[in-house]
């Protein structure tokens, strides 16, 4: 029997290095596995910077997938998580005349009620921002497409996991677990 898809999202640490997002990417392509979202940013250590991928596809898949990142010589870490393990948002921005502000309109009432706020307000138009999960911007959306959507864009997922074990802790425990091969190998190499 086959598993059903989920969504997970997956983490990866790396070194930024040229051509790594396209290694990445080809791993999913080759398993015909599609990328919902991505967002690429430093991490909380110099030098290390943040993949989180966001995808559906069964949890054997995902694993699969993860492994075969971690064997990409620039990754110093790969994990995937399901919603329960992570807090998480996307934000959003929209782009509507700025006649739809005018005069208390509804268009107002709906951005402080959905607790959006006004980015800028031009000649022409206005920028409103949104954030928070996908399925609240889609509302927000719907809300204000009859005041007349001039732009949208929605950023990939932000995520940080719930459990505790920070990267820097994970690599020192990677360095220590070299070195002592490293130690080893001497050993019995002498």
């Amino acid at each position: 029997m086959e598993t059903p898809n989920k969504e997970f999202t997956i983490t990866v640490f790396t070194e930024n290095n040229i051509g790594l997002l396209n290694r990445i990417t080809i791993i999913f392509t080759r398993r015909h596995v599609n990328i919902e979202s991505l967002t690429v940013s430093a991490s909380e250590i110099p030098g290390v910077h943040r993949f989180t991928i966001v995808t559906n596809a069964d949890e054997d898949m995902v694993k699969k997938i993860v492994k075969q990142i971690e064997k990409l010589v620039e990754v110093l870490k790969a994990n995937y998580y399901s919603h329960e393990e992570i807090i998480y948002q996307e934000i959003c921005l929209f782009k509507i005349p700025t006649s739809a502000l005018t005069y208390g309109s509804m268009a107002e009432e709906i951005i402080r009620k959905d607790n959006a706020r006004i980015l800028a307000v031009e000649n022409d138009f206005a920028v409103i921002e949104k954030t928070g999960h996908r399925e609240d911007t889609k509302e927000l959306f719907k809300k204000l497409e009859p005041f007349g959507i001039l732009q949208f864009v929605r950023s990939g997922r932000v995520a940080i996991t719930k459990h505790y074990k920070e990267l820097h802790n994970y690599l020192k425990d990677l360095d220590e677990a070299k070195e002592y091969s490293v130690q080893y190998h001497q050993t019995i190499n002498d």
